[in-house]
Formats: structure tokens, sequence, C-alpha cells
């Protein structure tokens, strides 16, 4: 794909809007195939999902693939650290197979493959980049340096989360024009001192520990909440009509029926000026 200047992108990223839908899937399609593999990406776009969530880490030889874990052993069949394996050695390990015999064989994909297929499927993104240990840095800039290289000016705008500050910081610096989400497990009691430090745009948070006075007082500030992982319909719905912008689920489908939605973009959360 065509470049484009870093004047040209900062001009787009200034006048665009985040525009985040209700529903997001989790790793791609999490529950019905390998997580964070381009068959969880395409299965996500088969089931109704208008956007999806996927991790991003690097490999030893600093390669970004898309994997949650540190270490190989939980969803494919190698071992050790992430952070040890070259990018030729994860691309030779099966990561379907744990996931069921239907997927032997799919393999890990790099970032910018994940890339393509999502703007040949038409699918928004939240990145979460998900460094291992002392790669806080080096991975959100490798991350964003790809991301501003293949992702097309007339797809929605991504945005990029983290739990790591300093790749907050980072993906920033790097590209200051792609709107960034806050990630925490917990609502910090100074979210709102955290998310003007990186400038963040949106919240992202744990559902299981958000209490409805917390959820009352993010909405009514007007913040964008995305939160995970819900994967039960009537939660969803009911987040949803509190003023939740967007739920992170493994379950797309059934969260898509549980809220009535007749197509993805049926209904649009939060639009956020850059």
């Amino acid at each position: 794909m065509q470049q484009r200047s870093d004047q040209a992108r900062r001009e787009a990223g200034a006048g665009a809007a985040l525009r985040l839908p209700q529903v997001i899937g989790h790793r791609g399609a999490a529950a019905a195939a390998p997580e964070n593999t381009l068959a969880s990406i395409r299965k996500a776009k088969e089931l109704g999902a208008s956007w999806i969530e996927f991790d991003v880490k690097l490999t030893s030889d600093g390669q970004a693939i898309l994997f949650h874990d540190d270490r190989l052993e939980r969803t494919t069949d190698g071992q050790g650290a992430v952070a040890a394996t070259t990018l030729a050695e994860i691309k030779r390990l099966d990561a379907g197979s744990w996931f069921g015999p239907a997927f032997r064989g799919e393999p890990v994909p790099t970032f910018d493959e994940a890339l393509m297929l999502c703007v040949e499927l038409g699918l928004g993104i939240n990145v979460e980049i998900k460094p291992c240990r002392h790669r806080e840095a080096e991975t959100a800039a490798v991350a964003m340096a790809i991301l501003r290289q293949h992702w097309p000016q007339h797809m929605a705008v991504p945005v990029v989360s983290s739990f790591a500050p300093e790749s907050l910081r980072i993906a920033r610096e790097v590209a200051p024009e792609v709107p960034r989400g806050y990630l925490a497990d917990r609502l910090p009691r100074n979210w709102r001192d955290l998310m003007a430090r990186y400038d963040c745009v949106a919240l992202h948070l744990n559902q299981r520990w958000l209490s409805m006075r917390q959820r009352t007082a993010v909405t009514a500030a007007g913040v964008p909440l995305v939160l995970y992982t819900v994967n039960d319909g009537a939660r969803a719905r009911r987040h949803l009509e509190s003023g939740v912008t967007s739920v992170i689920t493994d379950h797309i489908d059934r969260i898509l029926a549980a809220i009535g939605a007749a197509a993805p973009d049926a209904s649009i959360g939060a639009a956020v000026q850059r």
C-alpha cells in the first residue's frame, strides 16, 4: 500500500473521528477459532463483527506478530518464550490444533499479514500492544510503524491500547494521529490524569471489577468506555443501555443477537474528535 507522508498522516488524524461499534471481537473470534490467527479474523467477519481486537508482541528478532502470552505453550505446539524465539521458528509452529482439529496447521500471523486481511475484509481494529517484559518501547515503536505503513486512510480510524504506560507513550510519540485507549484491569482513582498524560481518548476496563458507580462516573464524563470480556448477552445489553460504548467479546454472534443488532454497524458508539 502507498505510504503517506508524516504531514499527511497527521492532518488525516487530526480531523478523523474514532467511531467504535457496540461489539468488538476478542482476539478475532476467540470462542469460534484459535485466537489471534487469520482464521479467527475471518471467523469474526463471518459472525457479523465490524471490529476486532487482537494482541501484538515481538519475536526475538524484532518482528511483530499476533500473540497474547509471553510463552508459546498454551496456543501453539512450541515451547519457550516468545521473546527468545525468531519469526522463522514461530512460523513453523501449529497455532490451531490446540483449539480443534479443523484448524490444524494454522500459523501465527505477522502483524502486517493481519492488517492486510482486516483491510480486505473491511474490519476495524483495536490493536493491543502486548509487550514482553522490558520491550515496552520497542514493541510500540515497531507496531506503530507497521500500522502507519499498512493501514489506509479510507478505513475506519483504529484505536491502540495497552496495559504498558511506556507503550502508550511511545505510541503517541511515533504516531500521534492514531487514537489511544487507556487499558486497565481496574479503574484507577486518577484515571482522568492518566488518560490526559498519554492523550487517550477512550478507557478500556475489565467489566468484572467495574462497579455501577464507577461505570456511571466514566460515562457521565462523556468518555468512551470499552469493557472486556463480556460473554453474557443480558449483561452486554445492560452495559450498552447504561452508556457503555463497546463490549469486547469472545462470542460475537451471541452478543449481537442479544442486543438486537440486525447488522454489524446497526448502532455506533461515541465519536471522538481528534
